[in-house]
């Protein structure tokens, strides 16, 4: 089963030009609902205005070669790792996710446009497992966590529309690639025949529910983190407040209502938010 393409068996039903075809129109499908989310959204719009205010206060000017640092950084930082969640169970699950993803991705497409590499099977059964890991701890598990949202797993809204179909369609490509192994064929119009099917159902809804699901925070998601360590390297700090010293004479002379409201010598308030450990993602 892990050494054996799932879909050379298909050839003999569906011919290469239909499954290539196939594959063309879920990337196809993405991008418009990538664009139309944007549209919808008004992401590059919004990221525009805010790249433009946080240019007005900045204190310095970041080189061309600090962004490519930055960038360099925020790739190896927030995408690579995910060090975003501060969960160490939802990094976890969400690194799973992500790797099954692009694992079972990249094989599916590699395959049906033609390679013959033994590997690359052995990399779609993994990635599909890593999917299910992933994808089932979140759901069951961390999900439902107080902590976390505290959501029933029952409990269905659009945008779980990315992740229930990401572990569906891994859980039926696994079954439908298993029932094959033990001699199931998908003309028999059997327990293949059905898996086989929604299999394909799964991976339509995903790649053509992306205005409606998550699917498009995988590409957000980056350029906000580049903007976010942009805006601090040059002291705009996204137009928030910097973390002032209350009794500094400086601060004190910036903001005259501290010593007048609050003496001046301002009582330690303590680490706040930053007191215990977080346990949200």
């Amino acid at each position: 089963m892990f050494n054996t393409n799932p879909f050379d068996a298909l050839t003999a039903l569906i011919s290469t030009d239909i499954m290539q075809g196939y594959i063309i129109l879920m990337a196809i499908l993405v991008f418009l609902g990538t664009v139309l989310d944007m549209m919808h959204k008004k992401s590059a719009k919004y990221f525009a205005l805010d790249t433009a205010k946080n240019d007005k206060n900045a204190k310095r000017a970041v080189s061309t070669g600090e962004k490519a640092g930055i960038a360099v950084a925020t790739i190896a930082s927030e995408v690579i790792t995910s060090s975003e969640f501060c969960n160490t169970k939802r990094r976890i699950s969400h690194l799973l996710t992500m790797y099954g993803f692009i694992l079972f991705v990249a094989s599916t497409a590699l395959m049906i446009f033609g390679s013959t590499a033994e590997i690359l099977p052995v990399l779609w059964h993994t990635g599909a497992i890593m999917l299910c890991l992933g994808g089932y701890w979140f759901w069951f598990s961390i999900r439902v966590d107080v902590n976390s949202e505290g959501v029933k797993w029952y409990q269905l809204r659009p945008a779980d529309i990315f992740i229930v179909s990401l572990f569906t369609t891994a859980t039926f490509g696994l079954i439908w690639s298993y029932l094959q192994s033990t001699g199931g064929n998908v003309a028999d119009m059997g327990w293949t025949t059905l898996f086989f099917g929604l299999f394909i159902l799964s991976n339509t809804v995903l790649f053509s529910t992306v205005f409606w699901s998550k699917f498009a925070h995988m590409f957000f998601k980056p350029a906000a983190a580049f903007q976010k360590r942009v805006a601090h390297a040059d002291g705009g700090h996204l137009n928030l407040p910097g973390d002032f010293d209350l009794s500094s004479p400086e601060v004190q002379a910036r903001f005259p209502d501290i010593p007048e409201y609050m003496g001046k010598n301002p009582v330690d308030m303590g680490a706040g938010i930053r007191r215990e450990p977080p346990n949200h993602y």
